[in-house]
């Protein structure tokens, strides 16, 4: 029978504990979801703002989608652009101090249009070894047509140093502000300045920290107070703490002119509707406004203040991402199923997703969520992780 290996491969999945299906989930709501009629507080969330819901955002939706219609009805380079996006790529540039921004429909497009476009022959990129799928994919495509790709040991600038000095090609070093997984943050300003020695481009996918991190919520730039200068190329994401979806690369207005010409994923994709654009343009000058931001960071203080107390095994994170490692993909599922028996929505992380033997509960907090939500996840987990492993 043909392709055989599907129903293999399958089965090795569900063997190692490995396999993953979809949870179609009937309402989520002010930081708690419904399954099955039966409703949890939900920790797996990247909407870590809460705006997802928020009144002035949707509102800002539905009257753009009354003057816009639901969809933008074609690519950007025929009839699909419009001024709700010139508007937010306007504002983006000029806030976070780039010449030029260009709209994607996501992070995983937005990073692999940065790999096809610019990792030609006699290019070298060299990335962090955690950094997201999405550019690891593109990285690997882009080196099947003649460019080189290395990946430097996570946060290990002295590893990076050692890869960068022996290459003459144009070099594009890629790094995340906020690593996706492990909640930690990349020590941007050291990398910065190996990119200037090296004459190479830095890029920073700033998935989980636009929107969070920085004096106005302008990200892990504003945060490590990098310039464009120092930062060539930076990748952001509206489907995380902004609460709508699609994603933005901020760069130079040639390089952005080049991505619009040469890259196919913003060439041949169908524009993101134009109401999208104008919700998230209201979504991010209301996370400028700092008090929503405020008690996201109060949120994360008390979490690890609680969790500290409570002797639960954290990893070094200070964001809104929280991992306790698991000793086996068989006892995260078990964890994460043990949690939801108590009402609680934290998801368990295996293989590929992090590496081997890195399983994982992945907490994500929120700033809606109410610090009673956030004791009764504590006292949850002392049950099931310390308890568990006695």
């Amino acid at each position: 029978m043909a392709f055989d290996f599907i129903s293999q491969k399958l089965a090795e999945r569900k063997q190692d504990d490995l396999y993953r299906a979809r949870q179609p989930i009937d309402l989520q709501q002010s930081g708690l979801i419904q399954i099955n009629d039966r409703h949890y507080i939900n920790f797996s969330s990247n909407d870590y703002l809460g705006l997802r819901t928020d009144y002035e955002v949707m509102q800002s939706w539905c009257d753009a989608m009354v003057k816009h219609g639901m969809g933008s009805s074609a690519s950007p380079l025929v009839t699909g652009y419009s001024v709700a996006h010139q508007e937010l790529e306007e504002y983006l540039a000029e806030a976070l101090g780039y010449e030029s921004v260009l709209l994607f429909n996501s992070g995983f497009t937005a990073n692999q249009a940065i790999c096809q476009a610019l990792m030609q022959k006699n290019t070298t990129c060299v990335a962090d070894k955690l950094i997201h799928a999405s550019f690891i994919e593109g990285a690997l495509a882009a080196s099947t047509q003649g460019a080189t790709f290395k990946r430097f040991k996570h946060n290990d600038c002295e590893h990076l140093s050692a890869l960068l000095g022996d290459t003459d090609d144009d070099c594009l070093i890629a790094t995340e502000g906020v690593f996706s997984m492990d909640g930690d943050q990349a020590p941007l300003s050291q990398i910065a300045l190996l990119a200037e020695k090296h004459n190479a481009w830095l890029m920073i996918d700033d998935a989980h920290g636009f929107g969070v991190l920085g004096e106005t919520g302008l990200g892990s730039l504003e945060a490590s107070k990098l310039s464009s200068k120092e930062v060539p190329l930076l990748m952001g994401t509206f489907g995380k703490a902004v609460g709508t979806a699609g994603a933005f690369v901020a760069a130079t207005k040639q390089t952005i002119d080049y991505l619009v010409n040469f890259s196919r994923h913003a060439i041949y994709s169908t524009a993101m509707p134009p109401a999208q654009a104008t919700a998230t343009l209201t979504s991010i000058k209301k996370i400028r406004q700092g008090d929503v931001r405020a008690e996201l960071h109060e949120n994360i203080l008390l979490f690890k203040t609680l969790a500290k107390e409570a002797g639960l095994p954290l990893m070094e994170s200070d964001t809104a991402i929280q991992p306790i490692l698991v000793p086996g993909a068989k006892q995260a599922l078990e964890a994460s199923e043990a949690l939801k028996s108590l009402g609680l929505w934290v998801s368990a992380i295996r293989s590929p997703t992090v590496p081997k033997e890195k399983d994982r509960l992945r907490i994500t907090l929120s700033a809606i969520h109410r610090p009673e939500d956030i004791q009764a996840l504590v006292e949850a987990l002392s049950l099931v992780t310390l308890e568990g492993r006695a």
